[in-house]
């Protein structure tokens, strides 16, 4: 028995050995890829993610796609029911007709009031003239009636007509006055009635734009997320009633350790491993580093001033771009969780 476990024991010396050398050399290796290589595993695709919102509120009329379809930017995706912002628009139009016979009608009493203006001058010169005439003639009377020649009833009629003339003079002159407040007036009220157009006019444009809001259209391509909303369901304006992923952009946000990014600089190469496909090697590029940690971009950031102080190892992300994203884009997907690798030298 003692000979045969002699016999044994340079077979396990053998397989001992043979464990610990290639323990050694993964081990070593592992050392030395971490030794020049910073890595994390809290990583995940991004890419942009749009939500289709309705600028006015409504009731949803038809839905023109389905969960996951695939869209171009521009394409309608729902319409609202604009039965009623229509019939809003008809109102307008018919109060936009008004305005427009009120300014009419404006216009034309600022002509008949210019015209009328024209009148009264001519009334002035006209009495001017009578008044000129009446003068000239109750002097001459007056001469005839020194020289006993007319009586005193004619040369008090020739007064009358001084006085009367003088008179028509006057009133002449005031009516010429009320005729330019007059104008002045009419002028108000043409500006008015122009300002009242030019404000429905306004209005109705800004209806015009609101129907046109009640179809929805792509922003971008890429591909619809699940629906939020059915047809005949009503929307408030600013609802998200679903979201476009956008499949044509992608980039990794990879969150390092503070201690870390020391080395770590845009350009840099980047090895990249998705979790869905291990076997899948992609490429990247480091683009930037954030200027603040992820804690501070919380809803609430920690602050170490309050209560207790733990240190806790932040987190700096860091976006890294795909090489050749456009050859890998059916497997690419928002939120998958990624391994990602950098050489620092």
């Amino acid at each position: 028995m003692e000979t045969n476990n002699k016999k044994k024991s340079p077979l396990r010396l053998i397989i001992v050995s043979l464990v610990l050398i290639v323990g050694g050399i993964y081990g070593w290796k592992k050392i030395s890829y971490a030794m020049h290589h910073e890595s994390t595993d809290n990583a995940q695709v991004e890419t942009l993610l749009v939500p289709v919102l309705p600028r006015v509120p409504g009731y949803v009329k038809q839905i023109n796609v389905r969960d996951y379809d695939s869209v171009k930017a521009g394409d309608l995706v729902a319409q609202l029911d604009d039965a009623e912002l229509q019939s809003q628009l008809l109102q307008m139009e018919a109060d936009l007709a008004s305005a427009e016979a009120e300014l009419a009608n404006a216009k034309a009493a600022l002509n008949n009031a210019i015209i009328s203006l024209k009148v009264n001058r001519g009334n002035i010169e006209l009495a001017s003239i009578r008044q000129q005439k009446a003068e000239k003639d109750f002097n001459r009377d007056k001469n005839l009636y020194n020289d006993q020649a007319i009586t005193q009833r004619q040369l008090d009629d020739s007064k009358y007509n001084v006085e009367s003339a003088t008179q028509q003079v006057g009133n002449s002159r005031n009516e010429l006055t009320a005729a330019e407040s007059r104008i002045s007036i009419l002028q108000a009220s043409v500006k008015k009635a122009e300002a009242s157009l030019e404000a429905r006019k306004a209005a109705i444009e800004q209806q015009k734009l609101k129907i046109s809001y009640t179809r929805i259209f792509a922003p971008l391509a890429g591909k619809i997320g699940k629906k939020n909303v059915s047809e005949g369901q009503f929307v408030q304006a600013g609802t998200p009633i679903f979201t476009i992923v956008n499949d044509t952009s992608f980039w990794v946000v990879a969150n390092f350790k503070e201690n870390q990014i020391r080395k770590l600089h845009p350009g840099m190469e980047v090895d990249i491993e998705l979790d869905a496909y291990p076997n899948l090697k992609l490429k990247g590029k480091v683009e930037s580093l954030s200027d603040a940690t992820g804690a501070r971009f919380a809803l609430i950031p920690p602050d170490n001033a309050s209560g207790n102080f733990v240190k806790v190892t932040q987190r700096i992300p860091v976006r890294i771009e795909f090489e050749n994203a456009q050859q890998h884009r059916d497997v690419l997907r928002a939120g998958l969780s990624a391994n990602v690798s950098i050489p620092v030298e």
